[in-house]
Order: structure tokens, then C-alpha cells, then sequence
């Protein structure tokens, strides 16, 4: 990472040797966290860059850290999971707490492109052009509008109008 203010969290602390050794030599900033206390204690003054869960260990553990992190952070932390393959069907239906996972054991190859894509996707979505109003919240980019954090699912000819009525109050 060239922006050495930007840290990542990790989760748990301490960080798995493996992990810890990747993240330094790909030139990731970061800091193992114990818990959502820990997370929030520590926070640099910029915010977090980014989160790595692991959740090889402890995956019970690990759904109440992201539901924790997203109701208080909303989705503002990209946040990638580490998952063993046989906790794979325990992703289903809680894609809404994490951004992308990757399966442990990982290739550290995997892991870096995993996490530049992660982090550049979250750059392009701050800089990108958006309408606010209230909850709602239009990308103009992407034509993509959500209310309260939540996508909304809608024809382009739908997001036309609504983003019509956003840029016009009245």
C-alpha cells in the first residue's frame, strides 16, 4: 500500500503468522484487533483502509464481530473473510457482512490482488459522483441507488426518474 496512514484491522489478534507474514511482505500497514472494543480503541485517526477477518478458527465468533462492525459502521470497512472450504455453505445469506472472502489456506499471491481490488474498489466508490438526499443515495457512475445502506432493485427508466426527483426537491 503506497498511502502508509491507511492501516488495515485484523481480526483476531494475534494474526495468524501466514497472514501476518503476507500483509508485511506485500507492504500492507495493519494491526491485529482482539474484538469490535479493540477495533474501535485503536482506529486510526483516518479510519480503518480495510478489514481481514479470519474465520478459520472461530467462525461463530467471527459473524458476531461483522455483525457488530456493520451495524455500528454500516458498510463503510471493505472487509475481506477468510474462510476453510468446508465453511463455505455458511456464507449463504450473509453476504450483507462482508465485501469478498477468500479460502484459507491461501495462496498470498491470491490474497494481494485480493485485497488491492477490495481497497481500489472502495477508492473508486468514494470518488465517484453521487446524489444524496436523506437515506437515498444514487451513484451515477454505476446507476446504482440504495436507501439506508440497502440496494435498490429497479429498471434504469426507474433510477432515471428517481434520480430526476433526488436532483430536484420540490
Amino acid at each position: 500500500m503506497t498511502d502508509t496512514n491507511r492501516m488495515l484491522a485484523v481480526v483476531p489478534d494475534p494474526a495468524p503468522p501466514e497472514l501476518a507474514r503476507t500483509l508485511d511482505l506485500a507492504g500492507f500497514a495493519w494491526k491485529a484487533v482482539a474484538g469490535i472494543n479493540d477495533a474501535a480503541e485503536t482506529e486510526p485517526e483516518g479510519g480503518w483502509a480495510g478489514m481481514i477477518v479470519d474465520a478459520t478458527d472461530d467462525i461463530d465468533a467471527a459473524w458476531s464481530f461483522l455483525r457488530t462492525t456493520r451495524k455500528h459502521q454500516g458498510s463503510a470497512i471493505p472487509t475481506l473473510l477468510l474462510v476453510a472450504g468446508s465453511q463455505l455453505p455458511e456464507l449463504e445469506h450473509r453476504d450483507e457482512l462482508f465485501d469478498d472472502f477468500c479460502l484459507s489456506p491461501f495462496h498470498p499471491s491470491e490474497l494481494e490482488a485480493r485485497l488491492r481490488h477490495l481497497l481500489a474498489a472502495e477508492t473508486e466508490i468514494q470518488q465517484a459522483d453521487l446524489v444524496e438526499y436523506g437515506d437515498l443515495v444514487l451513484n451515477l457512475e454505476t446507476y446504482q441507488a440504495s436507501i439506508a445502506g440497502r440496494p435498490l432493485d429497479m429498471t434504469y427508466m426507474e433510477y432515471e426518474l428517481l434520480k430526476f426527483l433526488a436532483q430536484n426537491p420540490g
